[in-house]
This record gives structure tokens, sequence and C-alpha cells, in this order.
């Protein structure tokens, strides 16, 4: 077998592999005597038919058995002899093959880059400093007192406003035709909390107890159903009666109410250490990226450009997700992806580089994960979930799923390595935006 191998651009490497005609020879016969022994040719025996009469029917299969044994086989032969190490997928061509003649096939791929981390202690980082501001416990009291608001009945005679809630019958018609779903008698809806199309609540402000009122308005471009994007429709509305959120008192009955706490005082206390937990966690997590960061930085690696774009479409797909979660439609999704292409681009490709940067590292420093360390992770994940470990244990039974779990417990390995041995200066939250500005292209 004769293997030469071209340099293309970057990773990129073409492997050229000729294998001789005795050894396809050898291949053909492997295969035909194969389908001889169980071909149930009328006329024949089984097992008896001619091998002329098996290459007369069977030649067309036979080929390309033939061609996926002889590749795959001498593929990896190759490799290993070229001691190379390609990731992904490789692209196989070949020209048509003939029983009495060599055999040739190439075999595009990428190779793994080569990896060699010095500098990994010592990374500079900055850290955002720990700061809560005095009325955060405040804010949070006011959205438990808006949660505990009771709805009343407000008998002045007064027009609605903004802030009140409104109990109302309405009927939408588009074209001249009920709006599907666009009907409802003793509605609650809160004047300003923007849940109807744009004029909706707006058109109702005036109104006052018994009145009616014909509302003539438009849903907006791109509106989540098509066939309503745009549209013109009419809104008959009667108001039945005009609400107000009632607010509880700021006392110890409403913080006995709302959990196990003996007084108000104690509510503050444990809404305060939950913002300080919630808050040293998202630093704690900035953090472990910034360092990341810092050490693609100091350790230029090449990235497969396959891997890139298979880690840039998982991007993709997931953001994708996400803005149909939040109503979004198709042309939403094609304009923010033309739009951020190059982020999905820059993040993919640091993605990828962080990875053989890590692998490497918990290699170097023995820091893979240990079996007693992913049952630790399973265990975990079972009481953030209620998930029970004997089910957790199942979904990671599989070996792709488990190999995923313990590459993650081994970059969390490794990712506590690098903040250990970091140099950490710490900011203010402000300098730290600062500064992400700055780096921004």
């Amino acid at each position: 077998m004769k293997v030469t191998v071209d340099k293309l651009q970057g990773l990129s490497r073409k492997l050229n592999v000729e294998i001789p005609a005795e050894k396809v020879q050898q291949a053909f016969d492997k295969v035909y005597k194969a389908i001889q022994k169980k071909a149930n040719i009328k006329g024949f025996r089984q097992g008896k038919a001619p091998i002329a009469t098996i290459k007369s029917i069977y030649s067309e299969q036979v080929k390309s058995d033939v061609v996926n044994e002889l590749v795959n086989e001498s593929y990896a032969q190759a490799l290993e002899d070229q001691k190379m190490d390609p990731v992904g997928y490789p692209k196989i061509s070949f020209s048509p093959i003939d029983e009495t003649k060599p055999f040739s096939f190439t075999a595009e791929f990428e190779v793994r880059p080569e990896v060699e981390v010095k500098n990994f202690e010592n990374l500079k980082v900055m850290k955002e400093k720990l700061e809560i501001p005095d009325d955060r416990v405040a804010q949070i009291l006011e959205n438990i007192r808006s949660n505990q608001a009771e709805t009343v009945t407000v008998f002045e005679d007064r027009a609605l406003a903004n802030g009140d809630v409104a109990d109302v019958n309405f009927a939408g018609i588009v074209n001249g035709e009920p709006l599907p779903n666009g009907s409802a008698e003793g509605h609650m809806l809160e004047i300003g909390s923007n849940s109807f199309i744009d004029g909706f609540e707006e058109g109702l402000v005036g109104m006052k107890s018994g009145d009616s009122r014909t509302l003539n308005l438009r849903f907006p471009e791109g509106y989540h159903e098509k066939n309503l994007s745009g549209a013109p429709v009419t809104f008959e509305v009667r108001l039945n009666a005009i609400k107000k959120k009632s607010l509880p008192e700021l006392n110890d009955e409403l913080a006995k109410k709302v959990g196990p706490f003996e007084n108000l005082a104690a509510l503050k206390t444990q809404i305060l250490k939950d913002i300080q937990e919630g808050e040293e966690k998202r630093i704690a997590e900035d953090m472990k990226n910034r360092v990341v960061k810092a050490l693609v930085e100091a350790n230029p690696v090449d990235a497969p450009k396959g891997l890139v774009d298979q880690q840039k479409e998982a991007l993709i797909e997931d953001f994708k997700g996400r803005l149909k979660q939040q109503g979004l439609g198709d042309g939403d999704f094609t304009e923010y992806k033309k739009k951020w292409d190059q982020d999905f681009e820059d993040s993919a490709t640091f993605m990828v580089k962080s990875t053989f940067l890590l692998d490497f590292l918990a290699e170097k420093l023995d820091l893979r994960a240990k079996p007693s360390e992913i049952e630790e992770k399973i265990t975990e994940y079972a009481k953030q979930t209620g998930i029970e470990v004997a089910r957790l244990n199942e979904f990671y039974g599989k070996p792709e799923r488990r190999s995923r779990l313990a590459f993650q417990v081994t970059e969390e390995k490794v990712v506590n390595y690098l903040v250990s041995k970091a140099k950490i200066t710490e900011v203010t939250k402000d300098k730290l935006a600062h500064e992400k500005t700055q780096e921004q292209p």
C-alpha cells in the first residue's frame, strides 16, 4: 500500500492511498465466495452456483462492498502508519474500482492541533467585587407586597386610569369574522402591563364602569401568528368594573404569610442571604469564564474549522430555540442570525480552542474525572432537580452521555485549578463592565 500526505490549508490534510491490484483481487474473491455460499440461484443448489454466475448477478453490489472494506481497512492503517490524529469524519473520494487493477482513494480531514500549554498559572484576571445595593432588599419586599396584593373594586365614580385593573368583556373581529381565541368575559387586565397589542389598554383609559367602546387596531408586523401580522382588528369592549390592587402592610404578619418567618426582620435576613448567594454564584461563574479566556489568550492554538462549524451550528440552534420560546418567528431568527453571525463564529472558535487546552491540562495535571467524582456529580444533580439518583444513573448509563458528563467534571476540575492559581484583582461591577466594553472589537 502506497500512502502520501498533502498538507492543505491550516489543519486540513489529504491522505492519498493506493492499494495494489493483488489485494484488490483478494478482496473481490473474498466477497464473491461469501455470496456464493449463501446464494439461492435457480438451477443450482445453495453454495454451488459458479463464480461467473455470481459475478453476473452481484457485480455492482460486490464493487460497493469491496470499496467499503478496502477504504475502512486501509484508511485506519494509513492513519496509524502516518501517525495522524484526525478530528471529525473524512471526505472520501475514489475512482471506479476494477478487480484487476490497483485501487486509489483520497481522504480529506482535519487533524488535531498540536497543543502545548505553557502559561496556565498566575493568569492575570479581574473579579467583580461583591456589592449589594442598599435598595435591593427593599425592591424585593415591594415585589412580595405586589404578589400578595388583593384586587378590590373601586366604588367611587371615576374613569379607568393607568395602573387600574379593568374587569372587561371583549370580542375581536378580523375581516368580518370572530378572532380565534380573541374574546373573553370577566377578563382582568392591568392597565399599563402591555399584555395586549398596542392600543388596546390605552384605548380603555377614560372609560367608566358600564361603558362600551369599539377599538380599531392593527396587529404588529412580525406578529407570531403570520396570518395576523399587520392585519386590522376591531375589538368590541365593555368595562364591567374598575378595580385596583390593594397592597398589604409591610409587617410581621406579611412575613409569616409568605414563609416560615417569625417576623419581618427574619424575612429581610433571608432575602439578603439569597441575594448574596446568587451574586456569589454569578460572580464565580463569570470569574471562571474570564480565567478560561485568559488561558486561551496566553496559549495560542489552532481550531479545526470543521469543529468550529459544528459548534457554531449548535449555538445557532440553541439560540433559535430560545427565540421561539419568546414567541419570535423565523423572520426574527434570520435577522438575529445575520446580525450576530460573527459573534457565533467567535464564540464557537473560543469554545473549541478552550476545549483542546483544558483537555491537555487535564492530562498534564492528572485531573481526569474519577468514577467516584462522576457519582458525586450525579448525586448533586439529584439534589438540584429532585430526580431520583437511580433514574439519573440510568440516564447516564449510556456511554456517550457518561463520557460527556465525565468531560464536564474534568473541565470543572481544571478550571477550578486555574482559578486557584490565578492572580486575581477585585474591581467594582462598573469597572468590570467598562473593561468588557473595551474588549469589544
